[in-house]
């Protein structure tokens, strides 16, 4: 692998380990991006949802309703662009919702893992119901919901970064094997 190669490696790791501890030091930061990057995202996937339906409508059903999805689609996006300090403040409340929703999910399916025999389902049961409960407590703080939503994509951001330096220990430890330089 080039020299350069391996540099950008290395910096690209320091670089996202620094962002993720930004992260988690800065969360209202965080939630403002997540609430940018989820209108931008949106609005990108409406527009990919026209211009497939616009090229494929002359022989797939059903391309009324996908231009429906993707008009609305846009139509989201723009409102999450032009209304970021609303949307940040609503990311945590759908955060914590969809953990409460997840958790009571695992715990009824717990029960069909029971029935077919599967010995762990209790575990199952266990996780599922603290997933409801951790939801709902972030349901009613927020805050606290907010701040670990963005502790969670800090940490993600670093264990990606920690990757970023493994592979080029990893490439490093490759090339000494092989002898190459």
């Amino acid at each position: 692998m080039k020299k350069s190669t391996k540099i950008l490696l290395v910096i690209s790791g320091i670089l996202l380990i620094a962002l993720g501890v930004v992260c988690i030091a800065n969360p209202g930061g965080t939630l403002f991006a997540a609430a940018w990057l989820l209108g931008l995202l949106t609005l990108v996937s409406g527009i990919s949802t026209l211009v497939f339906t616009f090229r494929t409508q002359r022989f797939m059903p059903n391309s009324g309703t996908r231009m429906l999805s993707g008009l609305f689609q846009i139509f989201i996006g723009i409102f999450f662009l032009c209304n970021l300090i609303p949307t940040m403040e609503a990311l945590p409340f759908v955060f914590a919702f969809w953990v409460m929703m997840d958790g009571i999910i695992l715990a009824v399916q717990s029960f069909d893992f029971k029935k077919f025999g599967f010995s762990a389902w209790w575990a199952i049961l266990l996780l599922g119901i603290a997933g409801a409960v951790l939801g709902f407590l972030g349901l009613r703080e927020p805050v606290i919901s907010g701040t670990v939503l963005s502790t969670l994509i800090g940490i993600g951001i670093i264990v990606n970064g920690i990757a970023y330096l493994m592979l080029f220990a990893g490439v490093k430890k490759f090339e000494n094997t092989l002898d190459i330089k």
